[in-house]
């Protein structure tokens, strides 16, 4: 009998480093205690929060660009 719970979780895997502003949203939601929209990404995307050149967010650099203007209020 084929294992079905370890085809799930292939399924919901991301990449930290490819995420689309859906996935960034849900992956900072799940970490943080509030919920973040795909909306509120966008925001940030709009106010200068780094994306590739195929519109996907890496975490990492995203989660350096939220430090950097929480630093600079």
């Amino acid at each position: 009998m084929p294992d079905s719970s370890r085809h799930n979780s292939a399924q919901t895997q991301v990449n930290p480093m490819s995420l689309s502003i859906e996935e960034t949203a849900r992956v900072l939601s799940a970490t943080g205690q509030r919920r973040i929209t795909p909306e509120q990404v966008q925001a940030d995307i709009d106010a200068g929060a780094p994306v590739g050149g195929d519109g996907r967010i890496n975490l990492v650099h995203y989660a350096a660009w939220l430090v950097r203007e929480v630093q600079s209020r």
